[in-house]
């Protein structure tokens, strides 16, 4: 059985991780980061919905982790913790879909912004 690990486990270990120079501007490093990340998962998706490429799971699961640290880190550079990111997080979604599914209506015509 794989090991679970806890958002502000994973968050404390991948502090010690970041080299001296990024922990010299958190936030910036982590915001920069996060948008370089994340247009890796989206060029893998694009590759394989316009290109012929086939969807490797595993390399698109790398880079959703390469995301996560840098979620971690930017929230580490904010003081706080991702289990406070993720709370925060369900409690505007609840709040704006009123405890059910996503609906696209409630997405328009947003009472929470």
């Amino acid at each position: 059985m794989e090991k679970k690990i806890e958002f502000d486990e994973y968050q404390k270990e991948a502090y010690r991780l970041i080299s001296e120079e990024g922990k010299k501007n958190l936030v910036l490093n982590g915001v920069l980061g996060l948008a370089g990340e994340s247009g890796e998962c989206a060029d893998l998706v694009k590759k394989h919905l316009f290109q012929g490429h086939d969807l490797k799971k595993e390399d698109l699961v790398k880079e959703l982790g390469d995301v996560l640290w840098y979620i971690a880190e930017t929230a580490s550079g904010l003081g706080v913790s991702l289990s406070e990111v993720a709370r925060l997080n369900l409690e505007k979604l609840h709040k704006r879909y009123g405890g059910s599914a996503f609906s696209a209506e409630k997405s328009l015509h947003r009472t929470d912004e």
